[in-house]
């Protein structure tokens, strides 16, 4: 449980990054032994305050005080790209700079064995799952056993059992904890209090109690703002009114209106600047490839993909194994891919996606779009807008239809000139769906679409891939998600 000792410090700090304002006099404490959560929309600057925090950004304006002596460790939403050649060992190497650590190996079996993962040490990162680098990001911040855990979307790719284990992990963790996350359950379960970055105000607000409760005690807040600003905005034009009226009389009558114009200035300035809420992505629809009406592939129940044999790993031995099955995927129809971590999921889409699955046959023509757990079918270097751009002129679709796509997914004319590498990990899950619009594919392939996604926007995304009838492949653990979407065939990979 938190103490009275306030451990890290906020005072009117101000920080902007480039010509974008993250924070405006952000002031806030938190308490050692405190579970907190960092909320905030897409792009709000989330991450940016961690930086913050660990101390590798700094101020234009305000103090940040962190107690000395403390240690401190971040569990990042993705494995940095330079170092996915790194085996397990050299990662966690990674976490002591300029340090031997003797007694590493049996440090790293320990603390593997927390996050409930078995790999070898010299397994290179990029061979492992999504579900497994999450762990190996988590253990990698554990390891230092550091008196300020900061957390930055732990949940994302880990299945049901690792979502249990690491919720376990954090109630019965003695020390400070931050947390950003989308999973209201998982935050509920250990949050004292939130910390509620604003993306509009760059105003940070401080709330104690458990996460439903906060989220309740804002959307009230805003209820009440609301209705202040509605009482003031009908006051304020019934004495325009008046002043207008006074004003046509002429004489003192002139004195008196411009009284009550003075008290109108004061009225309005007492308007509340109600914070917008975050906003939620338009309804959206997928549509399919259009096929030559005088080819096969017209017909409603054509096949879009054939697979009769497929590799996974043996989660035992760590060796590949070879599976036979007979799947069969028609248009319009949707095949969920279930297993736990590491057996072998996104290998196979990835696979799929390329076309170099042994067992594999796509019918002739299939557009296939693929959406990434890590978003590497983006170019980073590239802008949002001639990503977005390239895949409406593979589609013929205009570049006014183009832009209403990406506004619909709150990607903005700032946005579009942005380069993919620059976006929050969210933009680039919206951006990577605006993209799957504009390309409308035959054979639609998911990898954990959830991930890194606002939870308000999930019913939307749900909504429309329930409705795409084109071939879908689908990887997701979150059942909530999966509940919302036609599924007409599950592959258990596990079964086999």
């Amino acid at each position: 449980m938190p103490n009275d000792n306030v451990i890290i410090r906020f005072a009117d700090v101000t920080f902007e990054f480039g010509n974008k304002k993250i924070l405006d006099e952000a002031s806030f404490s938190v308490r050692q032994g405190s579970k907190i959560t960092l909320m905030g929309q897409n792009g709000a600057g989330k991450t940016t305050l961690f930086q913050m925090i660990m101390g590798t950004l700094s101020p234009e304006e305000g103090d940040i005080n962190i107690d000395r002596g403390m240690t401190m460790a971040i569990g990042r939403q993705v494995i940095p790209r330079d170092q996915l050649g790194l085996t397990v060992t050299e990662f966690f190497e990674t976490a002591f700079p300029g340090k031997k650590i003797y007694d590493l190996e049996p440090r790293i079996t320990k603390i593997l064995d927390v996050v409930h993962l078995d790999v070898p040490h010299d397994r290179p990162l990029k061979k492992l799952s999504g579900g497994q680098q999450a762990r190996i990001l988590l253990a990698h911040a554990l390891i230092q056993n550091p008196d300020i855990l900061l957390l930055d979307e732990p949940t994302n790719n880990l299945d049901k059992a690792g979502i249990k284990h690491l919720t376990q992990f954090l109630i019965e963790y003695p020390k400070t904890v931050i947390v950003i996350s989308h999973d209201a359950e998982f935050l509920n379960s250990f949050t004292h209090g939130v910390l509620y970055l604003d993306v509009f105000t760059h105003k940070l607000e401080q709330y104690t109690g458990n996460y439903f409760d906060v989220v309740k005690e804002i959307s009230a807040r805003l209820e009440r703002e609301r209705m202040l600003n509605v009482r003031l905005q009908r006051d304020i034009m019934h004495r325009k009114e008046q002043a207008n009226f006074f004003a046509q009389k002429g004489g003192h009558m002139r004195d008196v209106a411009r009284k009550m114009n003075e008290k109108i200035s004061e009225l309005e300035e007492d308007i509340v600047d109600v914070r917008q809420e975050d906003k939620t992505i338009r309804d959206f629809r997928v549509q399919a490839q259009s096929w030559d009406p005088t080819s096969d592939m017209a017909t409603t129940n054509s096949t879009v993909l054939k697979l009769d044999s497929l590799s996974l790993m043996d989660l035992k031995t760590h060796k590949p194994v070879t599976k036979k099955v007979k799947i069969v995927l028609k248009r319009k129809e949707h095949l969920l891919l279930s297993g736990p971590n590491g057996i072998g999921k996104t290998t196979l889409l990835e696979t799929l996606a390329s076309g170099h699955a042994k067992g594999e046959h796509i019918t002739l023509g299939t557009k296939i779009s693929y959406y990434r757990q890590d978003f590497s079918t983006l170019d980073f270097n590239e802008t949002v807008y001639r990503t977005l751009a390239d895949a409406a002129t593979g589609s013929a679709i205009s570049e006014q239809e183009m832009r209403s796509c990406a506004a619909g997914f709150l990607i903005d004319a700032d946005l579009l000139k942005a380069r993919i590498g620059s976006l929050s990990e969210g933009q680039k899950g919206l951006v990577s769906f605006a993209k799957i619009v504009l390309e409308r594919p035959g054979l639609l392939i998911l990898d954990e679409p959830t991930n890194h996604i606002n939870f308000r926007h999930l019913p939307v995304i749900a909504a429309a891939l329930n409705r795409y009838e084109g071939g879908m492949i689908l990887v997701s653990h979150v059942p909530d998600f999966v509940a919302q979407i036609r599924i007409d065939h599950t592959l258990d990979l596990e079964a086999l």
